[in-house]
């Protein structure tokens, strides 16, 4: 089977706002502090303020008119909303309320009493709407009774005013038409010429027009308009309650919590992704670990009954198996990226116990001779095996043909153990011909060789080991390891003549057990096989099984679970 890794869709964008929604949730603690921070705010503000009252009071405004029941009389005519609305908060007005309300009592500024009044106008309508904010409920209804009663009272000696100066501009031409008609009526007798009697008549005429218009004005209805709503004390607080506070924070504070997220997703050099790890590691994820938190003190999962991580493991063993390029050889190369293997030991010895369990001859050689463990973390499980013909033929006794082991697989069978030992001169045994006769047995008929080598990232070792075992599984947690760490070991191995065959990934432990693990650790190095050091530093391998790719697990005929 082979391994087509499909490069990413950047037109799939249903696809990508899932896969950046996802990567967003990753900081829950930045989403958590954000709706915390909106909350408290929301929550300061709604208690820490004073309250505050709102009263409104509406006027309809009019113009001046001889007839309004006349037909075709408009209220609109010569009124200008726009205009009116700027001379109702007008500093006039302003002083006539506050001259008003020093008569009531309150002793207020026309500035300071402006300062809460807002005047709105309802669309399509002659209605100024005056809404006062105060203190108290009396206040604000005594404020914006007063300011309304302002506007009108100085729209009406405005309009006063104008009607009282068009009247003297029409008597100041009325007078001397009056002394030329007095003039005139001298003039007229038994033998008066006819244009004297007729220019008296002319000006007779303009005399009774002018008297008219002055009539007419005087007889204006100069009403300015009506408080049709007249401002009632409020019984409740104005602005925004303490829930709607709460919940306009938490919007708020999810808003920054995203804002924060996505600033650390973008400085994140961590992998964010199924789809990114993939991409910079050049080879397809062949699993997840899922979460176990098994009792067991040994590395197998393989052989516990009712274990998801063992399946896990074998739908892993069954992909490889059926991977030609892993077929075609039969070595596989388990490391790591960087820092703690102890992930990768655990997927080495179950990948064995897997392929054990599938019927093949499985050898598993412990490849890291600077701190070795896995004889002592997998405990009375391995016993001692006499070493191979050809080491006893050469009378070789030290690493690798005298630390040759088998480990027992509960109801799986059994595979064949090499485990390291220490060595002074590491890189100089790892590429010794002892070493290679020990890779050389996977050209048998149904041999699988599987070398767990230190952190590719930390030690050369693994690099020392890619011309004879030419497939390598990286074993990774997602949260720890760098994208630039994968494409500098996809670079490295395919430097020296290997390939990544793909990835397993596994959530580490949390910071709590690996504090724990680095107190204990000099148990370990002291405590025997199986004793409590043992049981402590036994790897829990944990992940998330919504992150696996759908794989089949097999059960092969004839195979004890």
């Amino acid at each position: 089977m082979t391994h087509q890794i499909r490069p990413l869709d950047d037109q799939d964008e249903p696809a990508l706002l899932r896969d950046q929604f996802r990567q967003l949730l990753r900081y829950r603690a930045l989403l958590a502090g954000g709706v915390l921070v909106g909350l408290l705010g929301g929550g300061f503000l709604a208690l820490s303020g004073d309250d505050t009252y709102t009263a409104a009071g509406e006027v309809q405004v009019r113009s001046a008119t001889a007839d309004p029941f006349a037909t075709g009389a408009s209220a609109d005519k010569g009124i200008n909303i726009g205009s009116e609305r700027q001379t109702a908060v007008s500093d006039t007005v302003g002083d006539l309320a506050a001259g008003t309300l020093l008569k009531q009592g309150d002793d207020v500024t026309a500035r300071k009493l402006l300062a809460g009044l807002q005047v709105t106008n309802p669309p399509n309508t002659l209605t100024l709407r005056f809404s006062y904010t105060g203190a108290t409920p009396e206040q604000a209804r005594a404020r914006a009774e007063a300011l309304a009663n302002a506007y009108l009272a100085h729209r009406k000696a405005r309009t006063e005013e104008s009607i009282d100066n068009m009247a003297d501009g029409y008597r100041a031409q009325l007078e001397p038409l009056e002394e030329k008609r007095d003039l005139l009526e001298e003039r007229t007798g038994v033998g008066a010429a006819d244009d004297v009697s007729s220019a008296r008549a002319n000006i007779i005429v303009s005399i009774s027009e002018l008297s008219r218009k002055i009539s007419e004005l005087k007889a204006l209805d100069t009403t300015p308009g009506y408080l049709n709503k007249k401002p009632v004390a409020p019984t409740t607080p104005a602005g925004a309650g303490l829930p709607l506070l709460l919940g306009l924070g938490a919007v708020v504070g999810l808003a920054l919590g995203l804002l924060l997220s996505w600033v650390r997703l973008v400085f994140d050099p961590a992998v964010r992704s199924p789809r990114e790890l993939v991409r910079s590691l050049g080879a397809p994820l062949l699993g997840t670990l899922p979460r176990e938190r098994a009792a067991a003190g040994t590395l197998l999962a393989i052989g516990r009954s009712g274990s998801r991580l063992a399946e896990e493991y074998r739908a892993v063993a069954f992909r490889l198996a059926y991977d030609p390029s892993f077929a075609e050889r039969r070595r596989l190369l388990v490391t790591a990226p960087r820092g703690d293997d102890t992930a990768a030991k655990a997927a080495a010895v179950n990948l064995a116990a897997a392929f054990a369990e599938m019927g093949r001859d499985v050898l598993l050689v412990e490849a890291d001779l600077r701190t070795p463990s896995l004889a002592h973390d997998l405990g009375p499980a391995a016993h001692e095996v006499r070493p191979p013909r050809w080491a006893a033929d050469d009378g070789d006794r030290g690493w690798p043909a005298g630390a040759r082991s088998n480990v027992d697989v509960p109801g799986s069978g059994a595979f064949a153990l090499v485990a390291g030992v220490t060595a002074d001169n590491v890189p100089r045994t790892l590429t010794s011909a002892s070493v290679g006769r020990i890779v050389a047995e996977a050209d048998r008929p149904g041999a699988v060789v599987i070398v767990l080598a230190p952190p590719v990232l930390s030690y050369a070792d693994a690099v020392a080991l890619v011309d004879r075992v030419e497939g390598v599984m990286v074993v990774c947690d997602p949260r720890e390891v760098h994208r630039s760490d994968l494409e500098r070991i996809r670079e490295i191995i395919g430097a020296s003549g290997g390939s990544v065959l793909g990835a397993l990934l596994h959530t580490g432990r949390g910071r709590l057990r690996r504090a724990d693990r680095r107190r204990k650790s000099p148990r370990r190095r002291t405590g025997g096989p199986g004793g409590p050091a043992a049981d402590a530093d036994a790897p829990e391998v944990t992940g998330s099984p919504d992150e696996t790719m759908g794989l089949r697990s097999f059960t092969l005929p004839g195979a004890r679970r």
